[in-house]
Formats: C-alpha cells, structure tokens, sequence
C-alpha cells in the first residue's frame, strides 16, 4: 500500500504518467468547468444567512415567513432641509408616494407622508415584497425621489431594503474585483520573483485549474449536500486558493529547481521535489484545511460558512499544485526557467545568501535575538488591548452609501428608530398583554400593531425604538424588551429585528472567539508534532504564532485609528483574523522547520537549522509578499470589515515572514539546542548545547549541500 502511494505521488512527474495527469485535468476542466460558473445560484443571502444558528432574531425571521409568502422589507425615502419644509417639498413627497405606491407589496398600504416633529423632515415608507425584483424595486424608487426636487430639499432613499441593496451592490462586484486585482498582484510578484518571461505562468495556470475545480466543488456540495455558501464567503475563497496555491507553487516550484542543480533528468529531480517537499506541503494544507473547518463549531452561519468553503478551497489547491503543476513543469522542461536555467553539475546557490548572513548573526547571539524579537511583537501586541469593539451600520462602509445618509437624517430628525422598528412575534391572544409589557418598557417611542397569520395563530408587534437600530442604548431597549415580553405567560414572544440581529451577532461571536479558538490550538499541535516528532518544538512554534496574531491584532488597530479612520473593528475580526492568521502563519514555520529537520538529521542540529534558513528564506519570504499581497487586495474593497480582515491577515503573514520564521523561530531552536527537539530521535542524537565551532561563518553556512 504504501508503495503504491509513492507511485502515486510520483506520477505528475513520471514520463508517462506526466501525460495522463495533464489529460486527466483537462478533461475535468472542460467537462465540469460550466458548473464554476454557477456558484452564485446556491449563495445564501437571505436573512439568517449572516446570524447566529438558533439565535431569537433569527427565530423571529422564520416565524414571520408564516404570515405571506413574501416577506416584507420596508423601504424609507426621507425628504430633509437646513428650514422648515414647506408646500414644494410636501408637493414633491405626496406626489412620490403616488408614483411608489405601485411598487407596495401586493394587500399592503402605504402609510401617509410622515411629517417630523421638528418640521425640517417629511418621511415616506413603502413596504416592499423582499422577493420579486427588490432590487430593481429600489433602483426606481430611488430615480423617481431623485427626480424633480425643490431647490434647498435633499431626498435619500434607505431604510431595510436600501441598507440591503446598498450591501448587495458590494456583493455583485465583489467576485470579480478580487479575480481581476488577485490575479494581476499575483502575476506581477511571481513575475519579479522569478525574473523569467515564462515561468510564472505555469503558477497561475495551475491556480485557475484549482479555481475551477474549487468552484465546481463548492457549488455540487452546496446544491446537494447543504454545504453553506453566501457572498462573503465565496469571495474570500477565490482569494485564499489564490494565495495558499501560490505559495505551494512557490515551495514546489524552489526544490524542483535545487533538485535539477544536482540530477540530469528532470523527472528523477521532479519526483525527488515531490518526495522531499510534499510531506511539508500536506501538513500546510492539512493544518489550513483542519483549521478554518474548526469554525463549523461556529453559531454564526456567516463564520461557519467561511471555515467550510475555505477548508474545500485548500483541499482544491493542494491537490492541483501536487499534480498539475509538476506535470506542466516537467513537461516543458529546464527552459521554462529561462534565462536563469538551472544546469546539472552547477550549484544550486551562491555560497554566500542574505539568509546565510542573517543565520550567522542569529547562530552568534540566538537568545538575544528571540529576546529582542518577542519585545517587538510583545510591544505591538499591547495595542490589541485597547481596540473598540463593534461598527453601526453607518460605520461598516469606507464610503458612506445613500441608505446610511438616509438613516442619519432619520435619526436626525425622528425616533431614530422610526424606519427599522423592532419586531415581537407573539401568540395572538395575548396580544394585549405583550403591547402593554412593551409599552412601558423604557426607550420605546411607540408601539403599532402588526400582521396575523392566514389561521390566526401568532401576531406582530412592531415597536419603534427611540434610539438609532445598532446603537447600544438600542440594544439595552432590546434587552429590557425580551426580559418584559418573557414575563407574559403563554405569549411564547419573541423579540427580532435589526437592532436584535446586531445584539445577538455580537453575542455570538463572543462565544464562537471562546469556543473556537482552543479547538483550532489543539488541531494546530497536533498537527505539528506529527510532522516533526516532538513536543517542545510545536509547543514554542505554536507559541509564536499566537504571539504574531496578537501583535498583527496591536499593529492593525493602531493603523485602523490613525491612518485608516475606521470606528472600530467588527466583532467578528478577533475570530477570523485568528483562524487565518494561526492556520496560515504556522503554514511558514511548517516549510521551515520540516526542512530543518531534514537537515538536522544529515548535519547536525546546529548546521541544519542554518541549513534550514538558507534555504527555505528566499521561497518562504516570496511566498509571504504573495501571500499578504492578495489579501491585502482586501485593504481596498468598500466594506470595512473585508478591508479590516486584508489588513489584519497582510500585517501578520508579513510578521510571520520577516520576524518569526526569520529570526525568532532559528533563534529558540539554536538558543535550546537538542532540546528543541525533546522527547523526539533528534533529542536523544544531537548535541547538547550548540558548540561555538559548529556555528559556521557566512561564507560556508550558505553552501549547496553536496549529497541528498
């Protein structure tokens, strides 16, 4: 059996076998590629789709489809000046809420024009059915209040169904920004990493082989297995297969070229790359995959998505990079690599490496340069502590839209809860009981009656709440609201919304950070003293990972206060950022530490960690810059908390790169010697200490090795 899996893991670089490979993947590309294109029409965007699992919200979203077909969602077109409106601006009103009538919900009215009490405000609320065009809906809407308007009058259209429509807008470019902008960063960063005309092709080639079958992937399982898939999710996934295919591509693509320095066929240094590099590259994926499939503890469905899509996206990476991409390589052969070709006999290096100084100045002085590094991150680390939790809804765009301009003239100007009230759903018999409860209920402007059900079994109760929705008085009136109506025997209420949903997220998050967070620790460790037989080794590379997010938590929140302008950080950044950046930061000392160990065993402890850093240190960092490179394509989308997650995962991943895996990581295993590698076969051969001769100058810690 297990030479068979050698054979297998041998075949993309087999003579023959290359070719079947290559065909195999073409025929599957072309037979299943039509379904990539289909991923938008299992996207779950409706109401539960960003809430937490079982929560009340999200319960009261699912009572409320037993009372029509279509659900109702209100859109509001408010009317506002610097004085008192007059006659122009009513004429205008009442003549919109005319020509929107028509668009009303079949069996719904549309309540007057809604003067406020401070004059300088007219209001016009139209429910909507959230099924049938909602969007086109609102786009006429929004061309007929915009037509036409008295000098001095300014006319937004928001409410419930434009804060939607507003966010759908981001959705519906999302895919293809991120494709178009993933792409060209990745293109332009294997372009100067390689300095080859050619070669960074067969990289993306071998991604967009992996993307579709991603795709594919992804849409089968959620049209026919109930895997969850919504917007977010599925534009975050193209841009991790993006990045993690890329650095495999990198590490594959890095110990191919060594092996062609020192064998003269190509499918004997393809098989031995795939040999020696493969075992790092699964543990990578497995850990990513492992990792993000943690968050289906998650009670958010948005975060529960995320970890299962991502996780498949991995898997779909992985297994083109270990095939397709070898196959293509191998069947172009030495002269993709052009003009630097790598020739047989010649070494694989120069004796003397950036990464071959920097091992050297770690060797002299290793616990004075973990020291100094875990001051760095420490010092940045203590900037996490001070973050703002929470965004309102006016504050989770980079550039405000016209339905958060809408609601601050609302709130400007009425209850500000006045054009998205509070929902209670509540057997009908006690109906007069529950708005008596509600009624005294502090922070409630007023209460209105609601819908029936078609067999009179439950009721609706909408209360506007005198605070803006995703304010946190709000949420205390929400609270104070459960706690009344829960006091009303046999109402079995339930109190929903948009100031609800915010409440329960917010909650949930924080259990999903508790929950979570020590399942993805465990896996990780696990992980790693698989791959490197030892205990103390993992315990300190898990350690620093830790160390990196908190610091890349510090650094991004000082950039989010002072350059960024952001609010706050959404709540759930600290869970995300934590899942990526642990998975994908390991991901770093993982190609590290398994070649280090390789060397170990062949030089010696000492040798093999300098070994090690030579030359894993030009792949890792190239495969580092791409990496913090695409998600920080992130940085630039109109959603805050995309931009926050790019930030945070770009700051990080550049950490793990350039301060982790570069200094702290070579300088615990040099500063511990042997026992770094306590209770495993390397503790029980090494040395004890490291020798002050067996650190070697520059001029030789940088050499090819001579033998494999």
């Amino acid at each position: 059996m297990r030479a068979l899996l050698k054979r297998l893991a041998g075949a993309p670089g087999g003579s023959r076998t290359k070719w079947l490979v290559l065909v195999g993947w073409v025929i599957l590309a072309v037979t299943l590629g039509p379904l990539a294109g289909k991923l938008g029409e299992v996207e779950e965007s409706g109401p539960n789709a960003f809430l937490p699992n079982g929560a009340e919200s999200a319960q009261v979203n699912t009572e409320l489809e037993k009372f029509r077909t279509d659900a109702l969602m209100p859109v509001v077109t408010v009317y506002s000046g610097e004085r008192t409106v007059g006659a122009p601006a009513r004429a205008k009103a009442e003549a919109d809420r005319a020509a929107i009538s028509a668009f009303a919900a079949k069996g719904e009215q549309v309540p007057p024009v809604l003067a406020s009490e401070d004059g300088r405000a007219l209001m016009v609320v139209v429910p909507l059915s959230s099924e049938d065009g909602l969007g086109d809906k609102v786009e006429e809407i929004r061309r007929i209040a915009g037509a036409n308007a008295p000098p001095g009058l300014d006319v937004e259209v928001g409410g419930p169904a434009g804060s939607l429509m507003d966010q759908v807008a981001v959705f519906d470019t999302l895919d293809a920004t991120l494709m178009i902008a993933t792409g060209l960063v990745v293109a332009f960063l294997l372009l100067i990493t390689y300095r080859s005309p050619v070669l960074w092709l067969f990289p993306l080639l071998s991604v967009g082989f992996a993307a579709v079958l991603t795709q594919v992937s992804t849409y089968l399982l959620a049209k026919y297995a109930g895997l969850p898939v919504d917007p977010q999710s599925a534009g975050i996934l193209m841009v991790l297969v993006f990045g993690v295919g890329t650095d495999y591509a990198l590490l594959l693509i890095a110990r191919y070229r060594e092996e062609l320095h020192r064998h003269e066929d190509r499918h004997t240094a393809m098989q031995l790359a795939l040999h020696r590099s493969g075992p790092a590259i699964l543990a990578s994926a497995g850990t990513i995959a492992v990792g993000l499939a943690c968050l289906s503890l998650a009670d958010i469905n948005s975060s529960r998505s995320l970890g299962m899509v991502g996780a498949l996206g991995v898997v779909c990476g992985f297994l083109a990079m270990v095939t397709v991409l070898p196959a293509l390589l191998v069947i172009a052969g030495r002269w993709v690599f052009w003009p630097f070709v790598p020739r047989h006999g010649t070494p694989a290096r120069r004796s003397v490496t950036v990464w071959s100084r920097i091992g050297a100045m770690v060797a002299r002085r290793p616990r004075w340069s973990w020291l100094m590094s875990v001051a760095v991150t420490g010092v940045l680390a203590l900037s996490a502590f001070g973050i703002n939790m929470g965004l309102t809804q006016s504050e989770m765009f980079q550039d405000k839209p016209e339905s958060v301009v809408a609601q601050e003239r609302i709130s400007a100007h009425y209850p500000s809860g006045a054009s998205d009230p509070a929902t209670v759903v509540v057997n009908a018999g006690h109906t007069d009981a529950v708005e008596a409860a509600v009624s005294r209920v502090h922070g409630v402007a007023r209460v209105d009656d609601g819908e029936r059900t078609p067999d009179g079994r439950l009721a609706t109760l909408s209360v506007v709440l005198e605070d803006a929705p995703d304010s946190d008085a709000a949420k205390d009136t929400v609270d104070a609201l459960r706690s009344a109506v829960d006091r009303v025997e046999g109402a079995d209420a339930l109190v929903g919304g948009t100031t609800a949903q915010t409440l329960d997220t917010q909650r949930a998050a924080d259990r999903d950070l508790r929950t979570v967070v020590p399942v993805v620790l465990l896996v990780v460790l696990l992980v790693l003293v698989w791959l490197l037989r030892a205990i103390v080794a993992p315990v300190l590379l898990l350690a620093t990972v830790v160390l990196s997010y908190f610091a890349a938590l510090g650094a991004s929140n000082l950039l989010f206060e002072h350059v960024l302008g952001f609010a706050g950080v959404d709540w759930s950044i600290p869970l995300m950022g934590f899942v990526f950046l642990v998975a994908l930061g390991i991901d770093y000392n993982i190609f590290l530490m398994h070649r280090v160990r390789e060397e170990s065993e062949r030089l010696g402890h000492v040798r093999g960690v300098l070994e090690g850093l030579t030359t894993t240190g030009g792949v890792i960092t190239s495969a580092g810059v791409v990496l913090a490179a695409t998600f920080a394509v992130f940085a630039g989308l109109p959603l805050v908390t995309m931009a926050q997650m790019g930030v945070i995962v770009g700051i990080g991943v550049l950490l793990d790169t350039f301060l982790v895996r570069t200094v702290l990581v070579p300088a615990l295993a040099l500063d511990l010697g042997r026992w770094f590698w306590w209770p495993g076969r390397l503790f029980r051969t090494g040395p004890s200490r490291p020798a002050a001769h067996a650190v070697n100058p520059p001029s030789q810690a940088g050499r090819a090795p001579e033998h494999v």
